[in-house]
């Protein structure tokens, strides 16, 4: 066996049993703390949370890009829909019930246009 054979094996072999070792400390830590996050996936104030820092985030972000380089309508009616529908379902509006939904299609919107960006951004460079 050549010795860069010999040494990715030992690598290997410290990466699995690393990977082992965190798998046995990490999951018991994780599993005793599911009720915590689920907690939190209920809290109204979790939602008030991601709002207010998608809200400067992404307005700082298309900002300064538009600065650069002129952004084209849609990507802010993107961006502005997306936020709407984060704050919509933040504020459990129209329902409750259709929160998740209004929400994960605002999450989605939002990163869409923020991709859409970085590509834009990317072949402009």
């Amino acid at each position: 066996m050549k010795p860069s054979q010999a040494a990715l094996l030992d690598a290997s072999a410290v990466a699995l049993s690393s990977l082992c070792l965190l798998h046995c400390l990490a999951l018991p830590l994780l599993a005793a703390a599911l009720p915590l996050f689920g907690a939190w996936a209920e809290a109204e104030w979790v939602h008030a949370v991601f709002v207010a820092i998608a809200l400067p985030v992404t307005g700082f972000a298309l900002w300064r890009a538009h600065r650069q380089h002129p952004l084209p309508a849609p990507a802010w009616l993107a961006a502005a829909a997306g936020l709407a529908l984060l704050l919509a379902g933040a504020l459990a509006f129209p329902s409750h019930d259709s929160e998740t939904v209004v929400t994960v299609i605002g999450s989605v919107l939002l990163a869409a246009t923020h991709l859409w960006n970085a590509r834009r951004r990317h072949r402009q460079c």
